[in-house]
């Protein structure tokens, strides 16, 4: 870690059913850092961000954002104190344009104007190239084009630390590339990033620090190239754990 901690989950468990999808995670996430949150298909990496996001009350643990502790607060709790997200599959308002879409988490923040959220909106819709749609209905972009439009619209929280599912899932390597480079400068102007994805060498590209989850645990925690050659890691993607 490379700063002070934003937000730590401690014991964090959550059930559905039978199914421990999350068992007993503490994970922390300091300022500065650029974490891979990875591992196989129902390992519990959204279930571990819904948790630390307000998207879901834990059933036992804890989740401390800042000094405050957040466990089962609502979503809007988390954004109000820095924390933003995108989710797997693009929460867009399709049938407005990709200008409104911005201006309607920017005109949640306090004391904002609407002159005021416009002007940071096209500022952000520049920085990710998407200006020249801004007028366009949501709904006509492409995959690619939809994934920048929900990074812009979480970065018009202004957020301290933003939480990223699947941010390349089924986006052209060429928008793939655009996303990875506005991450990276994000995070060098001074964003703190948790990244989930399966595409392994888009995650290897940006990741300072890798969190490898199996059957809802944590597994391994630590650099990029120390994590790889994990026996639990390589046992876990070949399905032996």
């Amino acid at each position: 870690m490379t700063g002070d901690v934003l937000v730590r989950g401690e014991g964090l468990r959550k059930r559905f059913g039978g199914i421990a999808a999350v068992d007993g995670v503490d994970f922390a996430v300091a300022r500065g850092d650029l974490i891979g949150l990875i591992g196989p298909n129902g390992s519990g990496k959204t279930t571990l961000i819904n948790l630390l996001t307000g998207h879901l009350a834990p059933d036992a643990g804890t989740v401390v954002l800042g000094r405050a502790t957040v466990a089962g607060a609502p979503p809007y709790v988390f954004a109000g104190l820095g924390v933003a997200r995108t989710f797997q599959l693009t929460q867009l308002f399709g049938r407005m344009t990709v200008l409104e879409n911005m201006l309607v988490p920017g005109l949640t923040r306090p004391h904002s104007t609407w002159p005021g959220a416009a002007a940071r909106a096209r500022a952000y819709l520049d920085f990710l190239n998407l200006s020249h749609v801004m007028h366009l209905e949501a709904k006509n972009l492409s995959g690619g084009q939809q994934k920048l439009l929900e990074l812009g619209r979480a970065l018009m929280l202004e957020p301290t630390l933003l939480f990223l599912d699947e941010p390349f899932a089924g986006v052209h390597p060429h928008l793939r590339d655009e996303l990875i480079k506005r991450i990276q400068e994000l995070h060098a102007s001074g964003r703190t990033f948790v990244v989930v994805d399966h595409d392994m060498e888009s995650i290897l590209r940006i990741a300072r620090r890798l969190v490898v989850m199996a059957r809802g645990r944590k597994i391994a925690d630590g650099p990029p190239g120390d994590v790889r050659g994990d026996a639990a890691v390589l046992a876990a993607y070949a399905g032996l754990q």
